[in-house]
């Protein structure tokens, strides 16, 4: 595979790019600035993935011969998609929210290149034990909440929160591993073809 036909993540998100290096791919970063407002009346499940397909084709434009990766996840409850929270009281009503209940977790992920544009959605069940005031309070104060849908994040501390989960972990994460490995065979550059090289990238 060469240079030109290398992949690229249109995102900034920490953890994707911990989930990739997970499955031993090697990738540029490369975010992109879209308008990702929600539609009136749009399912959530068209959402994430309306989103995930605009972020790949954002970044397929500015890198072309490229294949690039967009994903959007979302939290939902009681049909109503939750968004990364805007200050400490938005974080705080979500965590109230979300306590003692199960919500749904939505990632779109698409894959654009010179095959055109590929994409998936998954969905995965979590349920959250009872929360105290105190502990959603001292989650808040450690800063993890800020930059995470739904105002937790399952790989870190918020990962005590959560009693169980029906579905795919990954996902709850922010990028559904079997999914991405499957977009990337449909593309033609299946995964296990990497592990068999030093490097980390496609051989031909």
């Amino acid at each position: 595979m060469s240079v030109s036909d290398s992949l690229i993540l249109a995102s900034a998100s920490p953890r994707r790019r911990d989930l990739l290096h997970q499955i031993g791919l090697t990738f540029s970063v490369a975010p992109v600035d879209i308008d990702e407002s929600h539609r009136p009346g749009e399912p959530a499940s068209d959402y994430v993935e309306r989103l995930a397909r605009e972020k790949a084709e954002a970044g397929y434009r500015q890198h072309p011969g490229h294949r690039v990766l967009g994903s959007d996840t979302t939290v939902v409850l009681d049909g109503e998609p939750l968004g990364k929270p805007v200050d400490r009281n938005d974080a705080l009503d979500m965590l109230r929210r979300l306590s003692g209940r199960e919500h749904e977790v939505l990632t779109g992920v698409a894959l654009a290149g010179p095959e055109g544009t590929g994409s998936r959605q998954v969905s995965t069940r979590v349920c959250f034990r009872e929360l105290s005031e105190d502990e959603m309070v001292a989650y808040w104060e450690t800063g993890e909440p800020v930059d995470k849908a739904g105002g937790y994040g399952i790989q870190g501390r918020g990962g005590v929160f959560v009693s169980a989960i029906e579905g795919s972990y990954s996902n709850v994460v922010g990028l559904p591993l079997t999914e991405t490995a499957d977009l990337l065979a449909w593309s033609g550059v299946p995964v296990w073809q990497v592990w068999q090289t030093t490097t980390g990238e496609w051989n031909e």
